[in-house]
């Protein structure tokens, strides 16, 4: 019978409120730098959010996946397939809402020629698709060799397709040409001044490999049960793993961006650190409380939270009022609900912008956490 870990609770409920902070400034302008991605090469804090959900996401993996096997390949790729489709659909979905966007002073329609066709749920749908496929068939030995696989030949494919002796660098990466050639620069992200997409195609590749080893961590601690040598092994393979990408780093640079393999070691092996930290206190030292609670509520309905952090202020902004009128184009400025707080209520707290900026994303998070804690006190659970 497979034991209740609250913890992985825990640490899915703490990495989507991380993900939701780093997402939601008061202003992009004013951020304290761990909350900021790295320029390029490195890796901040913000950095961890991604691959700790994808990782979390292979954990969950590891008690459903016994149910598939049951049920029968069937049963199996109706599940896979259905779950990838939903999610992959709502991310799109999350980009081209609300659907109708401000001209001047008209409403027209958002065309489909400059959505986005890649993001965070479109990387989790695939990675989930392509793991799923690894570990049911492959089981735990076949998809631990299959992750070390695709770890490999991504960096080969970096350093040979890439451009000559700068193979790692924005205008050296492979990747972009794939993507472009396949999505268009039109559906492309922009954000590095470059059509350039950090959840691109190719880059994919390694992130699978992250819900693998959070699928085999998840096994793991199933299998050996709730005891200090499985504590202990886990902290040891934490260690193993940070240490590996610290050194792969060396020839292969630890990058969010492109994703890299060295990336992939450095933050799983960071996540089974934490996650075994997790355990420790919650289910041996039972230290839980109004902080396991917390982040348990976002836990609950991890997606659908998610999703309403991305989709409540491009929807609110539509229902927009004259702020005030700018003095140089006598032009009216115009704001909405979520602007408005930031700018009267967060900003004026300190003179530093930072903590204005903070204090903001700040409330962003208790704001949708009482939203998921209402949705827990009523059972209300969103699923894909």
């Amino acid at each position: 019978m497979q034991q209740r870990y609250y913890s992985l609770d825990v640490f899915r409920g703490a990495t989507v409120a991380l993900m939701i902070l780093v997402n939601n400034p008061g202003s992009w302008k004013y951020i304290y730098d761990p909350l900021e991605h790295a320029p390029w090469h490195g890796c901040t804090p913000t950095d961890l959010v991604f691959p700790f959900f994808l990782f979390a996401v292979g954990n969950a993996m590891a008690f459903v996946m016994p149910r598939f096997e049951k049920a029968g390949p069937a049963a199996f790729w109706q599940k896979v397939i259905k779950r990838t489709l939903l999610i992959f659909g709502i991310g799109l979905f999350l980009h081209w809402s609300p659907f109708i966007k401000w001209s001047g002073n008209e409403l027209v329609a958002k065309s489909w020629d400059q959505i986005r066709i890649f993001g965070v749920l479109q990387r989790i749908a695939v990675s989930y698709f392509f793991a799923s496929i690894l570990v049911y068939y492959g089981k735990t030995r076949g998809a631990f060799y299959g992750g070390i696989l695709l770890l490999l030949v991504y960096w080969m494919l970096c350093l040979f397709l890439g451009t000559p002796g700068d193979p790692y660098s924005l205008e050296g990466y492979f990747g972009t040409q794939i993507d472009i050639a396949v999505l268009g620069t039109n559906h492309m992200y922009k954000g590095e001044g470059v059509p350039f997409d950090p959840e691109g195609i190719a880059s994919t590749l390694p992130a699978i490999v992250q819900v693998v080893f959070g699928f085999l961590v998840g096994e793991y601690i199933q299998k050996k049960g709730k005891s200090f040598e499985m504590l202990a092994q886990l902290f040891v393979a934490g260690i193993v793993l940070t240490v590996a990408g610290f050194i792969w780093h060396e020839v292969f640079p630890i990058n969010k961006k492109i994703w890299t393999s060295s990336y992939v070691l450095y933050t799983t092996g960071l996540a089974i650190l934490t996650l075994g930290t997790l355990i420790y206190l919650i289910e041996f030292k039972e230290s839980r409380g109004a902080w396991s609670k917390f982040f348990d509520v976002f836990g609950k309905n991890p997606l659908f939270i998610f999703v309403l952090s991305g989709f409540l202020p491009r929807l609110t902004a539509l229902f927009r009022w004259v702020d005030h009128v700018n003095e140089e184009t006598g032009k009216p400025v115009y704001t909405s609900v979520f602007p408005w707080f930031y700018q009267n209520i967060c900003k004026p707290i300190s003179d530093n912008p930072n903590n204005g900026s903070l204090f903001y994303a700040i409330c962003i998070i208790v704001f949708y956490w009482a939203i998921g804690y209402w949705m827990d006190k009523k059972k209300i659970y969103i699923k894909v």
